[in-house]
């Protein structure tokens, strides 16, 4: 692991709670009320965990990363996928200095571990007059959750989900998980203020680059190869026909999934 270096920005001010409906909206609310950057909410448990899409994200007390971070970027708004791809390479990259797992990343928000989800992360805006007032970037990381317990109403989920726990077969220390993710982030967000382009190393993690797939938009269903991710993070779809298509926002499952009978609209984890 390298060696620690202190946090200037990211949790000046951290709120935590033993239950919360939603770390997300509680950022969301502090944020409309003047919050500083860099302000954290952190939980044990949520009520009303989100995914994309409105989807519910549920996590059983105690066994998870459930945090939300503000950011007030000097970004336009379509790069707010920015924010998404440090986050996400800062959780693979700390997931990686603290264990012997390899993750991957699976567009556009999925943290992905032995082909399974890990996490996930929901990055949400605020506008004011056309300018980026503010994002709060929200992550749910399975870390000690047991989806193999057969009396959890999680095991359900054991072909699609996985944990830390799951893959090592031993318990994780959160609090260091957490630190290590927070020490990551908050490098690379000053880098990216700096105009650093992180997209080459995010690509490396992609895992569904380059296949088959089925995106499914909140408008209409593309089905193609994914060939590429822009400077602002939109995946590239060529079509049979031979057309590419940028994709800002969907769901996107490889087609071989699909014919193996695992496509599912379900993302609870």
């Amino acid at each position: 692991m390298e060696p620690y270096v202190p946090l200037t920005m990211l949790g000046k001010r951290i709120y935590y709670y033993k239950v919360t409906g939603s770390t997300n909206e509680d950022a969301k609310r502090l944020a409309e009320a003047g919050a500083e950057e860099g302000t954290i909410v952190i939980a044990e448990e949520q009520t009303a965990g989100k995914g994309r899409l409105g989807r519910r994200w549920l996590s059983p007390p105690g066994t998870s990363i459930l945090m939300s971070v503000l950011f007030r970027p000097p970004l336009a708004p379509h790069r707010a996928q920015c924010l998404t791809m440090i986050t996400s390479l800062a959780v693979a990259e700390a997931v990686e200095a603290m264990t012997p797992l390899r993750v991957h990343i699976k567009w556009p928000n999925d943290i992905l571990i032995r082909g399974k989800k890990a996490g996930g992360i929901l990055t949400e805006l605020g506008i004011k007059g056309g300018s980026l007032d503010y994002a709060v970037v929200g992550l749910g990381l399975n870390v000690n959750v047991d989806f193999r317990d057969l009396k959890s109403p999680l095991i359900f989920l054991t072909s699609t989900a996985t944990s830390l726990y799951n893959e090592l077969g031993y318990r994780v220390p959160r609090t260091p998980l957490l630190l290590e993710i927070l020490r990551r982030l908050e490098d690379k967000y000053i880098r990216l203020k700096e105009g650093e382009d992180f997209r080459p190393g995010w690509l490396k993690r992609l895992a569904n680059l380059n296949q088959e797939v089925c995106v499914i938009t909140p408008h209409e269903v593309i089905e193609g190869t994914a060939i590429d991710v822009n400077q602002d993070g939109a995946l590239l779809v060529r079509t049979p026909t031979g057309e590419v298509r940028t994709v800002w926002a969907g769901d996107v499952t490889l087609k071989k999934d699909i014919r193996g009978g695992s496509y599912g609209f379900l993302e609870i984890c």
